[in-house]
């Protein structure tokens, strides 16, 4: 299968820079809207039979457009929301950043008991999202895409892309609504072939001035 997994657009919460992570979530802001009305141009004629979104309102939002466009239901995977920020939910501070972050890259390269404080271990989170990635290669549709969220996307690719290291993910942003594409199978292993960090309209849709703290880099948040 070749899997499209799509960063959700701008939230408020990606604005001011805090860890929202819980159920339902926010919406957009009208840059978020602006992006997510990007993604049926952006994708142009790339082949689609399936769409879908995670159960966080701003997913179901970015997805609706490309949804219109292209005739397509959108339905709602349970397992592919955000990594559960735990007892950092809410915060913005640099060290609950770094500490969410640290934990959700840990998981990439393997450290699946490491706990995100009050939250769930690498097993919790990949136990989840493989499950609903799984249900999706069931259909066999050749091509489909996952409207996701920011750190859910680059640990599941850190995991599972064979032909890059694992720290790859985690040392490459991802803003709203860049698009990561995955082909293969859990059973014949998964190859990344592109990793698009820019939102899908381009430049000018990226808010530079966002601290945006899932899409960030470790060494970007540490630096700051």
């Amino acid at each position: 299968m070749r899997l499209h997994l799509i960063r959700h657009g701008q939230t408020p919460s990606n604005v001011l820079g805090i860890l929202d992570t819980a159920h339902p979530g926010p919406g957009l802001t009208e840059l978020g809207h602006a992006q997510a009305a990007r993604i049926p141009q952006a994708l142009g004629e790339a082949s689609l039979d399936a769409l879908y979104a995670s159960r966080l309102v701003r997913t179901q939002l970015t997805a609706a457009p490309l949804a219109e466009a292209r005739g397509l239901a959108v339905p709602v995977l349970d397992g592919v929301h955000e990594v559960e920020a735990g007892d950092l939910e809410g915060r913005g501070d640099r060290d609950s950043i770094v500490t969410f972050l640290k934990t959700t890259f840990a998981w990439g390269v393997g450290e699946l008991d490491a706990r995100m404080p009050g939250g769930p271990t690498g097993h919790d989170f990949f136990g989840r999202f493989d499950a609903d990635v799984e249900s999706v290669l069931a259909t066999d549709a050749a091509s489909a895409a996952i409207v996701s969220h920011g750190s859910a996307i680059r640990v599941w690719v850190a995991r599972h892309a064979r032909n890059v290291g694992s720290n790859f993910a985690t040392e490459h942003v991802l803003e709203n609504t860049g698009v990561v594409v995955m082909e293969g199978s859990f059973a014949k292993g998964w190859t990344l072939v592109q990793w698009a960090e820019l939102p899908m309209g381009g430049a000018a849709l990226e808010d530079a001035s966002a601290p945006d703290p899932t899409g960030a880099t470790l060494d970007d948040v540490a630096a700051e």
